[in-house]
């Protein structure tokens, strides 16, 4: 059943709502999924903070426009799901990499973070940024290193000592 006009203004309105507000974007070609599928990867999805849409090519081309991901306009043709990453820039990439594996029907065509587009190829690479947790903890760990090792060194020489003593001890004991 088509859609109305105001219908689709409501569509295209939501879409550029969430494109506004989103890290990144990842589309992908769904041609060939069952719907138990496309559950799935939606309940994922939801699960991992992604938004998931398929929209027609023409609605998400209007909804994109006038922000970062303005550049996959050129690039939208055939039966796309768009996902946007609302909380980590990585999590939309890593939703369809991971699905992508288990089936093969799902084929990533691009993305777009920072306003500039990803292929296909590259998609791996925005699927293996660390999550903000992750992120934070890497950080903090080198942050953390130079004080662990001072601390390490100030007692390797005490610990030195006492061995040093100790085998002074048991030398003069044999």
């Amino acid at each position: 059943m088509a859609l109305t006009y105001t219908e689709k203004q409501a569509v295209v309105a939501e879409v550029a709502e969430v494109a506004n507000n989103a890290l990144s974007a990842v589309a992908a070609e769904y041609r060939g999924l069952s719907v138990s599928q496309l559950t799935e990867l939606r309940s994922k999805a939801r699960s991992s903070g992604v938004y998931v849409r398929v929209v027609k090519n023409s609605l998400a081309r209007r909804a994109v426009e006038g922000t970062e991901f303005e550049c996959m306009q050129g690039h939208m043709s055939g039966p796309l799901m768009l996902a946007f990453s609302k909380e980590d820039p990585g999590s939309a990439a890593r939703l369809f990499r991971d699905f992508a594996k288990e089936n093969d029907q799902l084929k990533i065509t691009l993305g777009a973070v920072g306003g500039e587009t990803i292929d296909a190829a590259d998609i791996g690479k925005l699927a293996n940024l660390p999550t903000r947790d992750e992120g934070i903890s890497m950080l903090m760990s080198v942050m953390q290193a130079p004080i662990t090792k001072f601390v390490q060194t100030l007692n390797e020489v005490p610990s030195k000592f006492v061995r040093t003593v100790d085998a002074v001890r048991a030398s003069k004991e044999a």
